[in-house]
């Protein structure tokens, strides 16, 4: 059954304590979440959702109606959280809210706009993960009351009729946790039946069969203290006449409360022309939050131009951190056109390493000549944010998940290859690649180390 204008829908945790600002070295805990994350992130963007819909547990209540923040731009940050500096913001979809309203009235609820909130961490870090990864769009947040669980499934149908009437690609996403009770230092003490409810909601969604969810026994539900069951049921029936297409990307529960990212509905993208393909352009290289978008207007302005521009004034977490990272370039037909990066920072921002790195990927690549002003509206960029290398050994790796450093004993070469490339199924592989590119001989002893990545794709949009 077709989706409409509902190309994606998922399911999405929200604890603080994975945005790496706030949990710092508590991450590793949560690391299985933060990637599922990226991975849904992608899925998000692979769809081409120009605006998400999110639903909090967090939200203002009220005992009937619906609520949403209503301001031009939903802003939120971590200050609560001992992060203040770390924010989210993002432009209001009010059409789509305007929309979601009225169908929402037609079958009896109510709406309610509330103006000057700050977004609740319901929204915030799942909000943060979307924008941190690369999307960039227009968000309506909700969130939902005391009506029956009925009610938030037709609530859901109505949100899903508003979105087809605005004929926009869009993404709902629930953001919730599951049970709070699975270990006996959990915040909300333990229950020893908790576990019961994450294995169900988990198997259930595995075998892509949402109506046990909907049909979970209620007293279980109690028992489990949880925080996501009533925005799931707004996702369901926002879904309910789509066919799903279900996949549980990662759980776990390392503080005794349930992460579980997962999708329901993963629509299928038009596909384009090359000539319909439309990119941003220099002018949003400001959005701090699209790094392809920064990597594109250094290239574009150093190629027309000859002169590197100035880091943006306003700079998001990320972009402030001191950081490595590679600039990719591909043509509109994959392949590849130049890849610069660094193994470790160079300079006093991420930004300024990404401008420079994007700068040498285009006129110092030795496999490619520098790229000319006539192919600017044909390439694409990629941007591979490196976390700190960790000494592994050779049944540590997997390229999938980690680059890889190789270096000879006496230290004098050095190579390196991204995680996840095509074509680099096996670690001996990804180990003599990189040995190669370092001029190492075969057969030569070698220091290994491993690191993980966080990838930004431009994407192309259609007229």
């Amino acid at each position: 059954m077709d989706s409409g204008s509902l190309v994606f829908a998922g399911i999405a945790p929200h604890p603080p304590i994975m945005v790496p600002e706030v949990g710092r070295e508590a991450i590793a805990e949560v690391r299985g979440s933060i990637e599922a994350m990226r991975e849904l992130t992608e899925r998000v963007i692979e769809s081409g959702a120009e605006t998400v819909i999110l639903i909090s547990p967090h939200a203002p209540l009220d005992a009937r109606a619906f609520v949403t923040y209503q301001d031009d731009t939903l802003y939120g940050d971590f200050s609560n959280f001992r992060a203040a500096e770390t924010i989210v913001e993002a432009p209001l979809d009010r059409e789509l809210l305007e929309a979601i309203a009225r169908a929402a009235s037609e079958d009896g609820y109510a709406v309610l706009g509330i103006k000057g909130y700050e977004l609740d961490h319901g929204t915030a870090v799942p909000l943060y993960f979307l924008l941190r990864n690369g999307w960039s769009g227009r968000v309506v947040a909700l969130g939902y009351n005391f009506l029956s669980n009925e009610d938030h499934l037709r609530f859901g149908a109505s949100v899903k009729r508003a979105v087809d009437r605005t004929a926009r690609p869009v993404a709902f996403i629930a953001s919730g946790d599951l049970s709070h009770r699975l270990k006996r230092e959990a915040p909300a003490g333990y229950n020893q039946q908790a576990h019961l409810f994450d294995e169900e909601i988990v198997a259930a969604l595995r075998d892509c069969e949402p109506q046990r969810i909907i049909n979970i026994d209620q007293n279980l539900r109690k028992l489990a203290g949880e925080c996501g069951y009533r925005s799931m049921l707004v996702a369901f029936g926002a879904t309910q006449e789509v066919a799903p297409s279900c996949e549980v990307i990662n759980y776990e529960a390392p503080f005794g409360v349930g992460y579980m990212v997962a999708q329901i509905v993963r629509g299928q993208r038009t596909v384009v022309s090359n000539e319909q393909q439309v990119y941003l352009h220099q002018e949003d290289s400001t959005d701090t939050e699209g790094l392809p978008r920064l990597a594109r207007s250094a290239i574009e302005t150093f190629v027309r131009e000859g002169r590197l521009i100035e880091k943006p004034q306003k700079l998001s977490p990320l972009l402030k951190e001191r950081a490595a990272c590679f600039v990719s370039i591909k043509t509109l037909d994959g392949d590849l056109r130049g890849c610069i990066g660094t193994i470790e920072p160079v300079k006093d921002t991420l930004a300024e390493e990404l401008i420079a790195n994007a700068v040498n990927a285009a006129t110092r690549d030795p496999r490619f000549s520098p790229v000319r002003e006539d192919e600017l509206s044909t390439l694409r960029y990629s941007v591979d944010v490196l976390h700190a290398p960790e000494p592994a050994q050779f049944e540590d790796l997997d390229p999938k998940t980690y680059g890889v450093i190789v270096e000879d004993e006496s230290n004098l070469r050095r190579g390196l290859l991204l995680p996840d490339i095509e074509g680099v199924e096996t670690a001996r592989q990804q180990v003599e690649i990189a040995a190669r590119k370092a001029g190492i001989s075969p057969g030569t002893p070698l220091k290994l180390s491993r690191f993980r990545v966080e990838r930004f794709r431009e994407k192309p949009r259609a007229n």
